[in-house]
């Protein structure tokens, strides 16, 4: 059964960092094209950053480009979010999701209904 199961999230003061995780299973390794959204407590789900299957490509919102960065372990395929210079606008539930293939040239990456596999989410708190 397909499966992304993100962890790594949790309370942090401003300017602290995190790393999160998102493990797949289940899917085929060939479409693992991963995107990082992250939804706040009465606001829209949006797009964090975004890795494609080779790990070649990554794509970023401005809001945290500089901040953040999206990586993934060749042999696992997990991916991560490595989270620096938190702030408390990142408080948020983070979920991982998988892109649905086939993977065009010409895409979206922060298109919610483009993916099809949704991890539970996990939940990041950036307070003093």
């Amino acid at each position: 059964q397909p499966q992304l199961m993100e962890s790594g999230g949790g309370s942090v003061q401003p300017g602290g960092s995190l790393r999160l995780s998102c493990a797949a299973s289940g899917l085929d390794p060939n479409y693992l094209f991963i995107g990082w959204f992250r939804q706040a407590p009465g606001k829209e789900r949006e797009g964090v950053a975004s890795i494609t299957t080779s790990g070649r490509n990554a794509y970023y919102a401005d809001s945290i480009k500089d901040r953040f960065t999206i990586s993934r372990d060749g042999a696992s395929g997990t991916v991560f979010l490595q989270m620096n210079s938190l702030k408390p606008e990142d408080t948020a539930t983070y979920y991982c999701a998988r892109r649905r293939p086939p993977y065009t040239r010409s895409f979206v990456w922060t298109t919610l209904a483009d993916y099809d596999y949704w991890g539970q989410g996990t939940k990041v708190t950036v307070s003093s």
